[in-house]
């Protein structure tokens, strides 16, 4: 175990992250969201969360970022209980990507992309030019997005925004719920394909919300499914086509008989 560091510190090393559930459980009421989770994310590779609605995908992922905290069992980022971390230093680590991209809209897109490197006290320049390399990163030319606001962009615009502000700080953890959920299927597969790319450059430790079986075989180094609050299947999606799980075999039921 590495030394101790303050609760209260921002400046932990987490470039070798791995993130690990051990007997995870969440329970609002009587009612139990997440149950018995036990999982290893490790550095640099893209876990997909699969599930239909209501089966604890949401829930798994805001434990990580300290949304939530386990009613029993801990959950690990960078060797330390998300309950000995400071909220605010932990999330300034974590980049964060949701489908409604959640884009502050009396913020400029310079302003949306640079905002927890403004929080975390960046120079302007230095500030300026990560704003410029990101919107290239995501495919938005600077001089003609940085000043315009997010209801001046189109849904596929201000996702690619949203992906942006969430590499911005260079997090090495970067957790995505349902980022492409709304678009329209040509959008959506082009941001598919250039968040892969992304992934393979940048080496970030991803975990990525979905109930599309297609995405998340086309991005996930392995796939997690979870059920009724259980993560019932883990594996590659070899693996994953193979599980003899009644829920895996609903899934694969959905593809197309050409895949």
């Amino acid at each position: 175990m590495p030394q101790s560091t303050s609760r209260n510190s921002p400046n932990v090393d987490l470039s070798n992250v791995k993130v690990e559930f051990q007997d995870v459980n969440f329970r609002v009421g009587r009612r139990e969201l997440v149950s018995q989770v036990n999982l290893t994310i490790n550095q640099g590779e893209a876990l997909l969360l699969l599930g239909r609605s209501g089966s604890g995908k949401t829930t798994t992922l805001k434990l990580i970022n300290r949304l939530l905290i386990p009613t029993s069992g801990q959950v690990l980022v960078g060797d330390r209980s998300t309950q000995e971390w400071d909220a605010i230093a932990l999330r300034r680590k974590i980049g964060y990507a949701i489908q409604e991209t959640g884009l502050f809209p009396h913020f400029t897109v310079g302003e949306n992309v640079g905002l927890v490197p403004s929080l975390l006290q960046w120079s302007r320049p230095k500030l300026e030019a990560r704003v410029y390399e990101m919107l290239n990163l995501v495919g938005l030319e600077p001089e003609v997005f940085v000043h315009r606001y997010p209801h001046q962009l189109s849904g596929g615009q201000r996702q690619r925004v949203g992906i942006a502000r969430a590499l911005a700080a260079d997090p090495p953890i970067l957790l995505m719920d349902e980022p492409f959920g709304a678009l329209d299927p040509i959008t959506r597969l082009e941001l598919q394909q250039q968040f892969r790319y992304l992934q393979k450059q940048l080496g970030k430790t991803v975990v990525f919300v979905t109930h599309d079986i297609q995405e998340a075989f086309f991005l996930g180094t392995r796939i997690g499914l979870m059920h009724e609050g259980q993560l019932v299947v883990l594996g590659s999606k070899e693996e994953f086509m193979r599980s003899p799980h009644p829920e895996a075999q609903a899934f694969m039921a959905c593809l197309p008989t050409n895949l």
